[in-house]
Parts: C-alpha cells; sequence; structure tokens
C-alpha cells in the first residue's frame, strides 16, 4: 500500500513538473491538491509563484486541506522576497489556523496593500485554533486578535475587507463567550455601531448577521469554559509565539499611543521587515 501512495505521489508530481500549458498546470496542481497527500506539500508551495492563479488556488486549497504539516514550509515562504507567493502564503496560513501565523495575520490584516490578503488575514484571525492555546498566551492572543478585527472592521477603506472583519469578530465573540463576556459585549456594541454608520450595504447586512448570531448563540447556547487541549505545537512553538506577541505589544507602547489606529501600519512594517 505505502509503494502504491508514493507511486501514485510521484506520478502527480511529474505531472505537475511537465505541464506545458497554463490549463495542463492548473489541471495537475488541482490533481495533486486533491489526494491530499503531506509528501505533496514542497510541490504545492511551489505552485504558490507559478505565474497561474487557477494553480495558485487549487494549492491553497490544497495545503489548507493538509492543515498544520504545511504551516513550516508556509512560514518560510514568507521570508522569501516574491511577494505573489507570499500573499498566497498568507492566505493559505489563514484558512488553517495554526497558531504559527497569529502575528503575521495580525500584522497583515491591518496594514498589508493588496485588499484580497487584507480580507483572507482578516477572516483568518476570527476562525484561529484558539482551543490550542495555553490559557495563558490565548488571554494576550484573542485580545490582539480583537483589537485588530475592530480597527479593521471600523477603518479599512474596502469594504470586502471590513465585511471580513465583521465576520472574524463574529467568530471570535462565539469563542469568548464564557472566558471573557465583557469583550464579546464590546464587540456587540461595535457591530451596532457599524450598522448604523458603514456606508457599505452589504457591510451593513454581514453586522445584522453577526448581531443575529451572537443573540441566538447566547439565548440557545451555554458553551462549557474552553479548556486548554493537546496541540501538535511544541513547547518551542509557544515559546516562539510568546516572543513575536510581546514584541508586537512593546511596540506598540514605543511606537504610538495606545488606541491610535497608526500604530498597527508601523508595526506591520517593521514586522515585514524583519521577515526579510
Amino acid at each position: 500500500m505505502p509503494d502504491r501512495m508514493s507511486d501514485r505521489l510521484s506520478s502527480l508530481i511529474l505531472a505537475v513538473e511537465a505541464a506545458d500549458s497554463s490549463k495542463l498546470l492548473h489541471e495537475a496542481v488541482q490533481n495533486l491538491a486533491s489526494a491530499n497527500l503531506e509528501g505533496a506539500i514542497p510541490t504545492l508551495i511551489a505552485a504558490l509563484s507559478y505565474n497561474n492563479p487557477g494553480a495558485a488556488v487549487a494549492a491553497v486549497d490544497g495545503l489548507i486541506q493538509l492543515g498544520v504539516p504545511s504551516v513550516a514550509d508556509l512560514l518560510e515562504l514568507l521570508d522569501q522576497h516574491n511577494y505573489t507567493a507570499r500573499a498566497w502564503a498568507i492566505r493559505a496560513l489563514a484558512g488553517i489556523g495554526d497558531p504559527r501565523g497569529l502575528v503575521t495575520l495580525l500584522g497583515v490584516a491591518t496594514a498589508d496593500f493588496a485588499m484580497s490578503v487584507r480580507r483572507a488575514a482578516a477572516k483568518g484571525l476570527g476562525m484561529m485554533k484558539w482551543h490550542w492555546f495555553p490559557e495563558s498566551l490565548r488571554e494576550i492572543a484573542q485580545e490582539e486578535a480583537l483589537e485588530a478585527l475592530l480597527f479593521v472592521a471600523q477603518q479599512d477603506e474596502e469594504w470586502v475587507v471590513r465585511y471580513s472583519a465583521v465576520a472574524g469578530l463574529q467568530a471570535l465573540a462565539n469563542a469568548i463567550t464564557v472566558t471573557h463576556p465583557e469583550w464579546r459585549s464590546q464587540i456587540q456594541a461595535k457591530l451596532e455601531l457599524i450598522s448604523a454608520s458603514d456606508r457599505s450595504l452589504a457591510v451593513r447586512g454581514r453586522v445584522e448577521m453577526a448581531l443575529q448570531n451572537l443573540q441566538v448563540e447566547s439565548i440557545e447556547h451555554q458553551p462549557l469554559k474552553i479548556e486548554a487541549q493537546p496541540s501538535p505545537l511544541s513547547a518551542t512553538d509557544w515559546q516562539t509565539i510568546m516572543e513575536k506577541l510581546s514584541d508586537r505589544k512593546g511596540q506598540e507602547r514605543l511606537v504610538l499611543a495606545e488606541g491610535d489606529p497608526r500604530r498597527y501600519k508601523q508595526l506591520a512594517e517593521s514586522i515585514q521587515k524583519a521577515e526579510y
């Protein structure tokens, strides 16, 4: 059986390498992604750098489906100078929700120049795998996500990004129902303000959907307090995440006063410079 799987993987990878047209490359990457084989990760990562959006979308979908095993290679790709590949990698990280991508998503959601990348990051912040976090670190991370999403939902110039931030706030509010009811109330209050003031009908409609969902969740569901659950991350991973979050909060204090939205853009620029 392992030999058959290995032969299949090799065949699918060869098809990607042999593709001599945009259409064939798209199909080959899609077939490789659909196989859901961890051995395909390096080839799917490489496809993010191709000048073929269809192949890149298929690769992102495949990497998200594979999940955690993809994250290390995606994070490594963030250190490269190919912005297009980096943007696709951020989309994949947002879809996976791995805590190792948290600080990257925080910076991207609030400051990246590409609308589609900010949109993906904002949605990803709300769908982070919070149950993996140790309890003490979870609170710090969720507070950062809350601040970033509130800023994006109210300040981003593109309605599609604000729309995704509202979706992220809804998901985050449901995740903190028991642990931080005061934050949930803050989210609901901000959403009500956005509902009355946002210039986009689509955003206002999404806000109303979020508010209705939060009301239903509050009335019908009383979730148990989320306890830290085993995750595939190592102690070193958590230490790195903590250090990045600490650096982020330190830069916020040093660069601009608390509450000034410009701090996010300056912080993101510093993060991007550090990555390169």
